[in-house]
């Protein structure tokens, strides 16, 4: 049995889980090495961190489900691309675990440099000074943004990506990309990056914000982790507004006129569905 090549539907849960996992685990690491290790890591260094992690993951993965590696995707895919319902939660469910796995990996090989700076910053994990060690987990809106606002920001750059997905990955759209298509969809994450991480950390992915979430709060963060000091539970901002914004480029790039002719049709199922 090779895990990675098997196509049953557990086989490619496993592959969602393994492809988003190590792209959390090598995010999360390079956040914590920036900040617990000194490195001092520039926004696009950072940037392009997550970028090439999220290419590697779908190399990993691709070949046997797809590659979705974000929930926001693959409801867009089932509701625009015909992709199986049947499969969706189970999915979303492995993706989300995988986002956790790879947080708590990240934080297993740094838990000591954790503990260290918050000893030599007089930082109580739980309290509203520990939100910045948080979001090196998960994402948080900038203190001068509402969370309107950051909805919007979440809504728009998951549009985004969704619309540049199916582009990038639709052969009848322009020249064949074929395996530049991971590579060019890490550059892409890691632009979207450098232009809003700023905002709001740029989650785009509901299950790679929930998943370290749920680890956090479970690590002593506790609710504050959910809320990230907000009357409301911020964590709801970065599952709802990407799922509506992926659905929304997907939509857009489904009224795209098609570019072959009548006797060669591109079919949705055709493409591959890489996120």
């Amino acid at each position: 049995m090779n895990l990675l090549k098997d196509k049953t539907l557990f086989h490619q849960c496993v592959s969602e889980f393994l492809g988003l996992g190590i792209v959390i685990f090598f995010g999360v690491s390079c956040l914590a090495a920036s900040v617990l290790a000194g490195m001092n890591f520039s926004l696009w260094e950072i940037c392009i961190v997550w970028g090439v992690a999220f290419a590697l993951g779908i190399y990993l993965s691709a070949g046997v489900s797809g590659a979705h590696l974000n929930p926001a995707v693959t409801i867009a895919l089932w509701r625009f691309a015909n992709f199986d319902k049947n499969k969706v939660l189970p999915y979303i469910a492995a993706q989300t675990a995988g986002a956790f796995a790879g947080a708590g990996l990240a934080f297993l090989i740094y838990h000591n440099l954790f503990d260290v700076y918050e000893m030599a910053n007089g930082i109580t994990r739980g309290s509203e000074a520990s939100l910045g060690l948080a979001s090196l987990f998960s994402t948080y809106p900038h203190a001068d943004i509402s969370i309107f606002q950051a909805a919007i920001v979440e809504f728009v750059i998951t549009a985004i990506l969704m619309l540049l997905i199916m582009a990038l990955t639709d052969d009848g759209n322009g020249l064949p990309r074929g395996p530049l298509a991971p590579l060019l969809i890490g550059l892409l994450v890691a632009v979207i990056g450098a232009a809003t991480a700023p905002l709001t950390g740029f989650a785009m992915n509901p299950a790679r914000d929930f998943g370290p979430k749920v680890f956090t709060a479970m690590s002593g963060w506790g609710e504050i982790a959910f809320t990230g000091g907000h009357a409301i539970p911020y964590f709801i901002i970065p599952i709802a507004a990407p799922i509506l914004g992926a659905c929304a480029g997907a939509a857009l790039y489904s009224c795209k006129p098609a570019e072959k002719a009548d006797d060669d049709p591109v079919s949705e199922n055709e493409r591959v569905d890489t996120a």
